[in-house]
Parts: C-alpha cells; structure tokens; sequence
C-alpha cells in the first residue's frame, strides 16, 4: 500500500510540495515557540505539556519531510510511525487540559450517539479479540486450527447477537454510559420526547394502560408491571399489564396503603419496604399482603391527577442493577403525573360515552313511551265507545282491527328496543294512501278530518312508512286536540313542484305564541298540554330532517295553526330502497 502511495522516484512536483509542508513545519515549530515565550510566566505551568507536545509532534514531522525532500522518496517505516507518535502525545495534551480547568469546549454530544457509539466500539474491540483469537488457533493449532477457529469464531457472533438483541445486557450498557460518562443520568429532554410519545401511541396491540407502564418501566430499565385504576365505588382494580402474571386482587381506597400513596405521593421501593418489616421510613404505609407476595414486584409509582389518586402502578425489578437515587424519583413524579392526567381523561372519555349511551338509549325509550301513549288512547276510545256500539257488528269488525293493529305496533316497537335501530327499511311509500289511512284512524274524533289531495296521480317519497305515518299523525293528533268542537281541521297534500311534495296541516284551534314555536316547541320534555310528554315534535323535526325535508310552523293565538311538512318526491325510474335507517 505504501508502496503505491509514495513511487520509488519522486519528480519535481512532488518535491515542490514537499518543500511546502517542510516549510509548514517550521512555521508551526515557530508559533509554538512564541506561545510559551509569550505566556505569563504563571501560566506555562498548565501550558508546558501541550507546547511539549505539539513540539515534539512538529519535530517529528520535520525528520520525516526533510528525509524525504533530501532522499528523494519519503520513507515508510517513517510514515507508518506516524500515527503512533501522534498517540503517544494525546496524554500530554490530556495533561494540559487537566491543569486548565477555564478551558471549555462547546461541543454537546447525545447520550444517544453516546451510547451507540460505545457500543460499536466495544463490537468492534470484542470482533478484533475474537479474530485475533481465531488467528492464534488457526496458525498454531494443529490439525483442528481451522476448526477450531471457525468454531471459536461462530460462539463470538452468537455471543454478540445476545448482546445486540438483549434487553438485559444492553440496559447494563446504558446504565455503565450514563453513570461514568455523564454528570447526569438521563438526558431530560429525549427522556421527556420519548415518554410522551410512548402515551400517545397506543393502539390495537397495546392499549392506554399498557402504554402508561411501558413509559414508567422505560425510565428504569424494568421489564414491565402491573396498572390498577380506581372505579366509581373508590376501589383499585387491575386494569392493564405488561410481561405481569394476571393478578385479581382489589385494594380499598380507604386502606393505609392507598391513603398513604395519596397524601405523601411518594415512589415506594418495596426492597426497602421488605428490608423495614413492610413499613415505610416514616414507621407507617403498611405493605398490603397481596403487594408483599409478588416476587417480582420493584416500585410503586402513584398516579395523581387534580389531587386525586387516579391509580398506581407496580413495576418489575430492574432488568440489571440500577440505584433508584433523588434524580429517579425526581423524574418519576414528573413522568407520573403527566401519566396519571392520560388516564384521568380516559376515564372521563369513558364516563361520557357511557352517559351518551344512556341518554341515547332514554331517548329511544321516551319515544317508544310516546307511541304507547297514542296506542292506550286508541284503546281507551274504543273501549269507551264500546258501551254504546258493542252490538254493532261493524263496530265490533273495527275493534277488532284495532285491537290488531296495536299489538302489531307493540311488537314492533318491543323489537326496535331490544335491538336500538329501526326494524323498518325505506320504501317507496303513497302519501295519499298514508294519508286516507291516518283520517281512517282518526274517524271516530271530533272535528271531523278533512283530507284534501290536490292532484290524481300516485304521489310517493321513499321513507319508513310506520315512522313517517307516526310523525305525520302526531301532528294531525295535535291539530285534533287543539281545536274545539266546532272548528276546522285539514290535511292538504300539495305537489305543486315536480321535485317535492308538501303535507300541510291545518287547523283553526287555540295556536302558539312565536316565543313558544322558537324557544320550546321542538325541543325535548317542553309541552304545554297536562298529560303530554313533549317529544312528538322533537321526534317529527328529526325525522323530517332526516329524509333531507323540511317543517314549517305558522300560528298564531286564537286563530289557529299551519303546519308544512315538506319532503322529497320519489322519482319515476328510482328503484326501491332497503337500506335501513336508524330512528333517532
């Protein structure tokens, strides 16, 4: 190699360039000449080992560049030394630096490149060792030398991919780095990066609570533990695990234990915990049973939020031997809070979902109570009449399709509320058909329905037909209760425009106030009659809305109400519709 880099004759070119570095060294022989001359005499005590040193280093380059520039080729033996010689002199520079404790370089290095690049050091000694074992074998081994080093090679990989992929020696490593390299343990700010982002990743292979004990355990080199979270009854119960047993074991919120987590929020190192008789250094914090025969169990890291203990957390022993001083449990505080704050809105998440469900679930139970009030009304009619008319074969022929029709619609709205969504598809539906229906089953109140159809063609619009027929008939029941004896009431069917169709509704009862219509009319649970419920309307609006309509209210007091559903026309061609729709 040294052979091709410096040829057996050297030309004038070379020489040239020669006479340039000869020169450089002098100058450099010069300069650190005037550095120790120029000095205060009370400094050159600190400075003396680094002038020592780059003289010593210049000289050396001056011997070799002279002999080359003189003999015509520079000499490899010399050239080869040169790296030595360069070592050789870092300790004086060492020394230097050592006596001058002002001097400061602003050079920040990561514990990260730290620690990997002690680890690609001490891989590259370890394969150096090993090669340089298998080259002994292989040369003076015999026979068995080359089988003997390809074997003594092979156990050195697997003896480093152990390292490489083991959690326990690499966990050694880091700890070794950060306690002899550094003044301080962790590097606060990747520590802090990486716990957050280890809280805010959970997923489908590893949920909150996981999430949490993996940060916690991360900072400590523990292999994992155990979460417990406090339910509404103030118990602590298991709620995640990582590389843990299962364990299903309460403890109270009132327990000394647990009371001593949230007053005091101190880590509890369980071997000191064992060591003390399973008390704290305070004298109190009685060690649960159940905690003191988990053989593996490290530290207890409390979870507050708010000032509440949301949970604790039991971590596993240290994957090596790691000193839990006041920077670890600095650190930790900091970690759990910011933890314990993840698991307080989870659980407040939860709470809500939870209570939406309710509500939902109260909502579809209100309006099926609402058809069952209007099923009783039926009922309570019929059986009223009955007294007059029970001879009467045609009205025993409408009882008795009565009585039909309400259990069908019971059933069917026993069904949608065991199974939460309409039993219903969308069809294709005749409004005027519907409507002949509803005046049909309103035929026996007073004032009389009148029904209007405006048009002789088949008007129809896709909807749930008992649904729409529900809304729509609350509202002509509405019109009914409000007008007296004597007055008007009306459903007129308008298709005016080719794309929509208009149910209008009208009566010449008491009418609304415009403060009522814009404050209380369609909002839940607001009603003004004695024994209504107030979510007909509500339910009519969504509904109508839901179909991509509209509803219109016009009224005013004394005079009377006009009520305009409108909605959109089904189309000649369209075909049917079965996709089901929710009710609200």
């Amino acid at each position: 190699m040294f052979v091709a880099v410096f040829p057996e004759r050297v030309g004038d070119p070379v020489r040239a360039v020669l006479a340039l570095l000869l020169a450089g060294v002098v100058f450099g022989l010069v300069l650190v000449e005037q550095l120790f001359r120029n000095v205060p005499v009370a400094s050159r005590w600190g400075l003396k080992p680094l002038c020592l040193g780059l003289a010593a280093g210049y000289v050396f380059d001056l011997y070799f560049f002279a002999d080359g520039f003189l003999f015509g080729r520079p000499d490899v033996d010399i050239w080869a030394a040169r790296g030595f010689v360069a070592t050789v002199l870092i300790p004086l520079i060492a020394l230097s630096a050592a006596r001058s404790p002002s001097w400061t370089v602003k050079i920040a290095v990561s514990r990260e490149v730290v620690f990997h690049s002690t680890a690609l050091a001490l891989s590259g000694v370890y394969l150096l060792v090993i090669a340089a074992a298998g080259y002994y074998v292989r040369y003076f081994g015999g026979d068995w030398g080359r089988v003997l080093q390809v074997a003594l090679v092979s156990a050195g990989l697997l003896l480093l991919g152990v390292f490489v992929f083991s959690g326990t020696q690499r966990a050694r490593l880091r700890v070794f780095v950060n306690k002899n390299l550094f003044p301080y343990r962790y590097d606060y700010r990747t520590e802090w990066l990486r716990f957050t982002q280890a809280l805010s990743s959970a997923d489908d292979s590893m949920n909150l609570g996981q999430s949490v004990i993996k940060a916690l355990s991360d900072l400590v080199e523990s292999s994992g533990g155990a979460l417990w979270l406090r339910d509404k009854a103030g118990m602590f119960l298991p709620h995640a695990r990582l590389n843990h047993p299962a364990i299903d074991v309460a403890e109270s919120a009132d327990s000394d234990f647990c009371r001593f987590l949230d007053e005091r929020e101190w880590i509890v190192n369980l071997e000191e915990v064992r060591m003390m008789g399973g008390r704290t250094r305070s004298g109190n914090a009685l060690l649960p049973e159940w905690l003191s025969r988990l053989p593996d169990a490290w530290l207890v890291v409390p979870l507050k939020s708010a000032g509440t203990l949301v949970g604790f957390v039991v971590l596993n022993s240290a994957r090596t031997r790691f000193e839990v001083n006041w920077e670890v449990l600095d650190l930790l505080k900091t970690a759990q809070r910011q933890a314990a704050s993840y698991l307080a809105r989870m659980q407040a998440a939860e709470a809500l979902i939870e209570s939406r469900k309710f509500d939902s679930f109260n909502r579809m139970s209100a309006f099926v109570v609402h058809d069952l009030k209007n099923l009783v009304a039926q009922l309570s009619l019929m059986l009223k009449n009955a007294e007059r008319h029970r001879d009467n074969p045609e009205f025993q022929q409408d009882m008795l399709d009565t009585v039909v029709h309400v259990e069908a619609k019971m059933r069917s709205l026993m069904q949608q509320l065991q199974e939460k969504k309409s039993v219903e598809p969308t069809r294709r539906i005749d409004l005027g058909a519907m409507l002949e229906a509803i005046r049909a089953s309103k035929r026996h109140q007073i004032p009389e329905l009148e029904l209007v159809l405006s048009h002789g063609d088949r008007i129809e619009v896709v909807a749930h037909a008992e649904r729409l027929q529900r809304v729509i008939g609350h509202v002509v029941q509405n019109a009914l209760d409000a007008t007296a004896e004597g007055g008007k009431v009306s459903v007129h069917l308008d298709c005016t425009d080719a794309s929509s169709v208009s149910v209008i509704v009208a009566d010449t009862g008491c009418g609304m106030s415009q403060e009522f219509i814009r404050n209380r009319l369609f909002k839940p649970f607001q009603t003004s009659k004695s024994s209504g419920m107030g979510i007909g309307m509500f339910e009519t609006m969504q509904y109508i809305r839901e179909l991509g309509g509209s509803l219109h209210v016009d009224s005013t007091p004394n005079v009377g109400t006009t009520v305009t559903m409108k909605l959109s026309r089904a189309g000649r061609g369209e075909r049917k519709q079965t996709a089901e729709v929710q009710a609200e």
